[in-house]
């Protein structure tokens, strides 16, 4: 796709995004089907800071995980040592393995890209970062690979501009994704994409079965996060269920019921990681937050 039709197709669903129609949860959703293929997973950032600070191992973690019950782990990029280099295939393997001997599924990973950046050879050494990881991904056995849009501001460029050049690079990841069965995962970051206006018109341009949407339900901040949420549901490929969302711009307590209710009356089947975040132990929090969503799952 060139770049002229590039973003005359971002600019159609862009201006379909906002009028588009909301799943109808009422009489079609009596006949929804109660039961789904929904699994539960941990993202690793709940243990950012001990896993940062290395009085946490990936071992560690996985046991943990194991041990309160859940059906798989989603281990970011920068929790390998030497990231962004990416690990010996040693390292992988055994990671892969422990997982495995303790009867957990690596649900995903991620990397720390930035497509905003206006320096095209500084984004290409973003696009590689991506692609290195994609092939750490498929050696893990993650299916998708969590990347995002970018957090650089570029006063005086047109946020058209920004956009072609992103779609370009996602592109790109995607291609490669699919070369190597790894499924590239965009999430809502509250960073150049904030609502689902924005996420929409990049899933409606790159129509992609090896592209989808990591539905970060805390970081829809603007307007009824749960209207986002199920307006962007079709396109998730995962999820980062957190305890937190933003209602009128207050962080409350997640209504877990209501969002896994959504889950359940839309297509969506397999992980939903969560992910816990501020003050407190996170072996206490996860495990909490853990017994809430397997009520409801």
């Amino acid at each position: 796709m060139n770049a002229q039709s590039r973003r005359r197709t971002f600019l159609k669903a862009l201006a379909g995004a906002s009028i588009a129609s909301i799943p109808n949860t009422g009489e079609a959703a009596l006949l929804a089907p109660i039961s789904k293929r929904l699994k539960t997973s941990l993202n690793a950032y709940s243990f950012n800071a001990p896993l940062m600070n290395k009085t946490m191992s990936l071992e560690e973690l996985i046991d943990f995980c194991a041990r309160i019950g859940f059906d798989g782990l989603d281990i970011t990029g920068y929790y390998f040592d030497g990231y962004p280099t990416v690990p010996s295939n040693e390292t992988i393997y055994h990671v892969k393995r422990q997982a495995f001997r303790k009867g957990l599924e690596i649900s995903g990973t991620g990397v720390r890209n930035d497509f905003t950046i206006a320096d095209k050879d500084k984004r290409k050494k973003e696009v590689q970062l991506v692609k290195n990881w994609v092939e750490v991904a498929a050696k893990l056995g993650a299916p998708v690979l969590r990347i995002f849009a970018g957090t650089q501001k570029n006063e005086g460029i047109p946020r058209e501009q920004i956009t072609d050049w992103m779609l370009k690079d996602i592109e790109a990841c995607v291609e490669y994704g699919k070369q190597n069965g790894v499924i590239i995962g965009l999430q809502n970051h509250f960073d150049f994409v904030q609502t689902a206006d924005q996420v929409i018109p990049f899933f409606e341009t790159i129509k992609s079965e090896w592209f989808g949407l990591i539905l970060d339900t805390g970081s829809y901040r603007i307007g009824d996060p749960y209207k986002e949420i199920e307006r962007t549901i079709k396109y998730a490929v995962n999820w980062q269920l957190k305890e937190k969302i933003f209602v009128e711009g207050k962080e409350i307590d997640t209504d877990l019921e209501r969002v896994i209710n959504l889950i359940k009356l839309s297509d969506y089947q397999g992980y939903v990681p969560i992910e816990t975040l501020g003050a407190g132990d996170p072996k206490v929090k996860v495990e909490a937050l853990l017994a809430k969503v397997k009520k409801y799952l």
